[in-house]
């Protein structure tokens, strides 16, 4: 069956003269090079081509496109569910986007979101949007945050994993998450894709959350995921306080912990990108060490 992206697995696949072309399995390691030029812009697409790497591009789910200079690969773009750009080199990033704008023009648009550098996905959208049409938002500032070191406060102690029987707990609150972040929810039944993904990231350990005593039974009060984990980099998403316990610093211990069970166990560099209005997340993180290194972008379909 083929993936989201339909068309080649390999090749030769060409939009006008000098545009990029569709990539395959024998191009994976040059690919998985470019990111590693910047491994935190790159985190979700290389945690992509890594999983391709495994399980080929097929099975992945989406298409690889890339962009030579001379025979050598210089930027790639992740053509999946997520439209993920990387351009390391500012020098080629015009005839880049322009290639990729061309394959994504050719194909239509079949993602719900183009997101990564900044520079990169607003001027991929720029040369998009008369072919692809409407948009929700574009959110265009995000800050992108590292830690590297041990958290600057102390970890919560109850924060912990997620475990699979409480998974109907961590859905709900996941929901609340994006529903408030996104403004839709996404829940699109017991089998549907979201749900697969919070079971997914509970099963692999990367779901992590603080449980207390409520009205009813447990509820959940802090939660967070590694989202991606590739390149050495650990990216940190759905950050999220319960409404009636914000301003308790709940999001700096609890991410604390989040911070030092990721770099014990994942990576040595735990990244995330929030909006650049969200001036009390951005406070947290800083308490806890992260140090902005970047901007992200995202387009919403």
């Amino acid at each position: 069956m083929r993936g989201l992206w339909e068309g080649p697995a390999s090749g030769d696949v060409r939009v006008g003269p000098g545009a990029g072309r569709v990539l395959g399995e024998q191009d994976l390691a040059r690919a998985l090079a470019v990111c590693g030029r910047d491994p935190v812009a790159a985190v979700l697409a290389t945690a992509r081509l890594e999983q391709a790497t495994l399980a080929g591009l097929r099975r992945v789910g989406g298409q690889l496109w890339g962009y030579e200079v001379d025979g050598t690969l210089a930027a790639i773009c992740w053509a999946g569910a997520n439209v993920v750009p990387v351009v390391p080199d500012p020098t080629v990033r015009a005839d880049a986007l322009d290639a990729f704008a061309a394959l994504g023009r050719a194909q239509g648009r079949r993602c719900s979101s183009l997101v990564g550098d900044a520079a990169v996905v607003l001027g991929l959208w720029d040369r998009l949007q008369p072919a692809w049409g409407s948009v929700r938002e574009v959110r265009a500032d995000q800050p992108s945050m590292v830690i590297d070191g041990d958290p600057r406060v102390p970890a919560d102690p109850a924060v912990r994993r997620s475990t699979p029987d409480e998974y109907d707990l961590v859905l709900p609150a996941c929901v609340r998450m994006f529903t408030e972040e996104v403004g839709y929810s996404p829940v699109g039944g017991t089998g549907g894709a979201y749900e697969s993904r919070v079971r997914s990231l509970i099963r692999d350990g990367r779901s992590f959350v603080r449980l207390e005593p409520g009205a009813s039974g447990p509820q959940v009060v802090f939660k967070a995921e590694i989202g991606a984990v590739a390149g050495g980099v650990a990216q940190v998403q759905g950050v999220w306080v319960e409404p009636s316990r914000r301003g308790e610093r709940l999001s700096e211990s609890g991410m604390a912990a989040v911070v030092a069970a990721a770099r014990r166990d994942l990576a040595p560099t735990v990244s995330l990108y929030a909006n650049h209005y969200n001036e009390r997340a951005l406070a947290a993180y800083r308490a806890v060490g992260f140090r902005q290194v970047g901007t992200y972008a995202t387009v919403l379909f």
